[in-house]
């Protein structure tokens, strides 16, 4: 039975892959920082206490491990100022650093990133050798995917998954979008001709699961569906699904006003593909978006 050690275990992808991990007969440990979190976690999984960002006694239980998740990190959608700018960076870097550093010779660590490693590519289709961009989440993404790599040194197989929009019914960017579009009162970001590239948090899990257990992956990998949609396209078929109408933009300027420098998110598009999957025979759970959408929100199981 293979241990795996997983930071960010109780986070919206980890409350989804722990459970999937046990089925899969992996013996999981989940770093918690306080004990009111270990009730969040599913049967079986046993929880370290300890914290991320600093070097500790859970860095022993890591070291009896063969392999290790990254999930950890600091809320991206929140107004940021300089020190959240800092707790961005370290929450991901640091806990990428430590975890690699308890991790033996000859370990599998699976570090999570972002398709915000692009930046705003326009109309481009974009695959895993893009260059990446030059804003402040795209620098942030390089110094994350670096800290990583520079484990293989050590002898550790990296694999990064950079995540696009990840799409379930219990948290993440669509829970925080169903209020509003419920109500009819939905609709596209700005003009919404910006790409959304989103995935279905099953195949999140899914793919990450096939990158631990896949000895060929290794390197940068995105964590997005085939089927590439534009914003506008993706408030339509969410309206559709949901029976409501979904025709109210979100006035970029008033983004800007309310979330800051963070609306750039929300306002920028990247056209990413699943390149790196695809070629080594990943077959998506739900690769159009209305299926996924059907199955999030019309009783289906994610």
């Amino acid at each position: 039975m293979k241990r795996v050690f997983v930071l960010g275990g109780t986070g919206f992808i980890g409350r989804h892959l722990l459970p999937a991990l046990k089925e899969r007969g992996y013996e999981v440990y989940a770093l918690v920082r306080s004990r009111s979190r270990i009730a969040l976690l599913p049967p079986g999984v046993r929880p370290v206490p300890g914290d991320p960002l600093r070097p500790g006694d859970w860095q022993r239980e890591a070291a009896s491990c063969e392999a290790g998740i990254n999930l950890a990190g600091a809320n991206i959608f929140r107004r940021w100022n300089e020190e959240y700018k800092r707790l961005l960076r370290d929450s991901r870097v640091l806990s990428t650093r430590f975890l690699g550093e308890a991790l033996p010779e000859g370990a599998t660590l699976i570090n999570a990133s972002a398709v915000g490693y692009y930046g705003d590519c326009g109309e481009e289709e974009v695959t895993e050798d893009h260059p990446p961009g030059q804003d402040f989440l795209a620098r942030l993404c390089m110094d994350w995917e670096k800290e990583a790599l520079s484990l293989e040194k050590k002898g550790l197989r990296v694999a990064i998954s950079r995540f696009g929009i990840v799409l379930g019914n219990d948290g993440g960017a669509l829970l925080k979008m169903l209020p509003a579009f419920r109500l009819g009162l939905g609709g596209p970001i700005g003009d919404g001709r910006q790409w959304f590239p989103w995935i279905h948090i099953a195949d999140v899990v899914s793919g990450l699961i096939f990158l631990l257990e896949n000895p060929e992956a290794r390197g940068p990998f995105n964590f997005v569906a085939p089927e590439t949609v534009r914003q506008r396209d993706f408030a339509r078929m969410l309206g559709k699904v949901l029976r409501r109408p979904a025709l109210l933009p979100a006035p970029v300027r008033l983004l800007r006003l309310v979330f800051g420098e963070v609306a750039s998110v929300l306002t920028a598009g990247c056209r990413a593909r699943p390149g790196r999957l695809l070629e080594l025979g990943y077959t998506f759970l739900f690769p159009r978006l209305k299926e996924a959408l059907e199955n999030l929100l019309q009783g289906g199981r994610s």
